[in-house]
């Protein structure tokens, strides 16, 4: 009986709810008193029951918790004829519970979503030199495994032949793939996107990067569903005190309506309301304004945060590559400079637009139209050629240059050969193109002038990633692409401070040149970089240990396991499924802005609830009192004052509906998860719908 009715608890409260409903139409509709009573009645015996189940529960634990106290006040009514009261207090409970278990429920769903993404097969190198598919769970350490273009590497090894383009972006979060070749390290779970590798099996299974990652969201979660709700805690104390003043009062005065109305009055709607009110409130304040909250419980670790730890691609940054530099050059290697010239030389374009503009400012560049097949091109044929070129390419850096000048018709190019990890060649009106990195470009002949080598280190010392171009071997363009800073994170980190954040910290698996750069722009306490999932982790780790209240903000199934191990995970809303799911808040269209928000209305609904709760115990603390040492406070003036407290607590909690920040947008149309793709893989974005 007990396991039926906490299975369906569900559908009990929706039974309770209608209940409710047709008690009230059949009092104030049809002025019906037996049927308002009948209805309200059996509202509270349904409603009750699963409440009643827990409370018994929690009390052979020896727990006081919520449960024990809304079924003693559930009692109280019944015995003094208070229908109306135990049926409104036992279906916001279960509400409530609902909501609760909701929750849990999708939090742990990120497990599930981890085990899909683990490679389940591996191609094996058998003594005849075969391959033989078999369960990754049969790779041994030492096995020979193959993997092509599209699959996820299942081991941790080194590549013993083959080249290709590793996206790492599970492990470390960076968006570019890397190159690999013979020596290079490979990790399981990671997608090869193009060429084909043979791999040496080092480690496997569970002690793989991989296989740490989902064993850390694991244990973190187990920790974090123990934890004892706030509520709980008060009622520990506050429950035994009214049930033993009640006994008491009894006893003495030998009287067991005033202990009933006792218990009754020292179990007031505003007490359980109280918090619940507050709690709601603060969450349809974020919601109107994209900051999603998954429950009190976060709301509460969140006010007491003191630490902000942030990952560093698609959180302070984009997270896609954009083409931040252009440096162009003559046949000859002498800087071409302008107005908006920049650098060591090397003018600075920002499109084709641009480059069309200083074409026809500059009466040395003759129009495309009267170029002849074989002659010097002009800059902006360059551009043409390059953009040709590289829309050929899947490759991240190909797609932000074709982003970028997108306004070029792109054009047909001819013998285009693509070399694994290096660059593309090409052939267009008898030019020969090559796109790729200086030092690919160096290793086909092609040298670079002084003013290119101080063009590239410049960009370098930027944290810029080089794509340079050369037509008929000479270098004619040279393009720094990185990933952007989000528009106004510096003073949303101020914000932070301002709203009582002691400690901003920064780990990113990029390097830490890059990671430095980031830290002298934003001014970050601490700033790590070149960092493996765990030993993100194991910084989350140490900071806890050392007393911080940590807040982890992240956007990739490489952040996941610091999400689920801070004291508060934090998601950017198109991260990744796993990162949006063990999170405890969610930050909708990956709007940094929010961050602000979501910290200082934690606080604020914090401050609420304890309010509340003062306003429901200072209540209880003068119906007492007042019955015990007057003679004028009747049952009747009792319930007034009762009903006043719940009205104020609900009035107090509406308030946080009001909640603004400074620097807060008031959106009211935020997002929600849809399929999309990422580099050619499944994944949740963000749709548009309206709070």
């Amino acid at each position: 009986m007990q396991t039926f009715v906490l299975r369906h608890k569900p559908q009990i409260t929706v039974i309770s709810g209608v209940l409710i409903v047709i008690g009230l139409v059949a009092r104030f509709a049809f002025h019906s008193q037996p049927a308002y009573a009948a209805a309200f009645i059996a509202a509270s015996i349904i409603g009750v029951l699963p409440i009643l189940i827990q409370a018994v529960q929690a009390l052979r634990v020896r727990v006081m918790s919520i449960d024990v106290l809304v079924s003693i006040a559930v009692f109280g009514a019944f015995l003094i004829g208070s229908w109306d009261e135990s049926a409104i207090v036992t279906f916001l409970f279960l509400v409530g519970g609902q909501i609760e278990r909701y929750t849990l429920n999708q939090t742990r769903s990120a497990i599930n979503a981890l085990t899909d993404m683990a490679p389940q097969s591996a191609a094996v190198r058998r003594a005849d030199g075969t391959f033989e598919t078999v369960p990754v769970d049969d790779v041994r350490v030492g096995d020979i495994v193959k993997v092509t273009t599209g699959d996820r590497i299942p081991v941790d090894g080194t590549v013993i032949s083959g080249t290709g383009l590793v996206n790492e972006s599970a492990i470390t979060g960076e968006p570019i793939p890397v190159g690999k070749a013979a020596g290079s390290s490979a990790s399981a779970g990671t997608l090869l996107d193009d060429g084909m590798l043979t791999i040496r099996a080092d480690t496997v299974g569970e002690d793989t990067t991989f296989g740490k990652i989902i064993e850390l969201v694991e244990n973190a979660q187990d920790s974090k569903s123990e934890e004892e709700r706030f509520i709980d805690r008060f009622a520990t104390y506050y429950t035994p005190a009214v049930l033993i003043i009640a006994v008491i009062v009894g006893l003495a005065t030998r009287r067991i309506d005033l202990a009933i109305t006792m218990l009754v009055l020292g179990c007031p709607g505003a007490l359980v309301i109280g918090v619940p009110v507050s709690n709601m409130a603060g969450i349809g304040n974020g919601a109107r304004h994209g900051v999603l909250i998954k429950g009190s419980e976060v709301t509460h670790r969140l006010s007491s945060a003191d630490t902000f730890v942030f990952d560093k691609t698609g959180t302070i940054t984009v997270g896609v590559p954009q083409v931040t530099d252009v440096r162009r050059y003559d046949d000859d290697g002498t800087p071409v400079a302008n107005d908006t010239g920049n650098g060591a030389g090397g003018a600075h374009i920002g499109s084709f637009e641009e480059t069309k503009d200083v074409a026809a400012r500059d009466s040395s560049v003759p129009d495309a139209s009267a170029l002849d097949a074989g002659s010097d091109p002009a800059h902006d044929d360059v551009v043409r050629y390059l953009v040709g070129v590289e829309s050929q390419s899947q490759h991240p850096l190909a797609k932000a240059i074709v982003r970028h000048f997108g306004d070029i018709p792109v054009p047909q190019v001819d013998e285009v050969s693509v070399v694994t990890g290096g660059g593309i060649s090409a052939v267009r009106d008898q030019h020969r193109i090559l796109v790729g990195s200086p030092r690919f470009l160096e290793a086909d002949g092609i040298a670079l002038t002084s003013s290119m080598r101080e063009d590239a280190s410049e960009l370098e010392m930027q944290g810029d990633s080089l794509v340079a171009v050369a037509v008929d071997g000479s270098i004619r363009l040279l393009l720094g692409i990185r990933d952007r800073l989000r528009p106004g994170v510096a003073e949303d980190i101020a914000r932070l401070r301002r709203l009582g954040a002691k400690t901003i910290v920064l780990l990113s698996g990029d390097n830490q040149r890059a990671v430095d750069l980031m830290t002298a722009k934003l001014g970050f306490d601490r700033a790590v970089g070149g960092l493996l999932p765990d030993e993100k982790a194991a910084v989350i780790s140490d900071l806890r240990d050392g007393g911080h209240r940590v807040v982890f903000v992240g956007d990739g199934i490489n952040d996941s396991p610091s999400i689920a191990l801070a004291d508060v995970g934090i998601a950017m809303g198109n991260g990744a499924d796993v990162a949006i799911d063990t999170s405890d808040v969610v930050l909708a269209d990956s709007d940094f802005s929010r961050l602000p928000h979501a910290y200082g209305l934690a606080k604020r609904t914090v401050r609420n609830m304890r309010e509340n709760i003062a306003i429901a115990v200072g209540t209880v603390a003068l119906l007492l009192s007042g019955l015990v040492l007057t003679t004028w406070l009747t049952m009747a003036v009792g319930m007034f004052v009762h009903e006043a407290s719940v009205l104020a607590v609900i009035l107090n909690g509406m308030r946080l509906l009001r909640y603004r920040t400074d620097r807060n947008h008031g959106t009211r149309h935020w997002n929600i998860r849809k399929l999309d793709t990422y580099q050619g893989q499944p994944r949740s974005v963000i749709d548009t719908v309206t709070a």
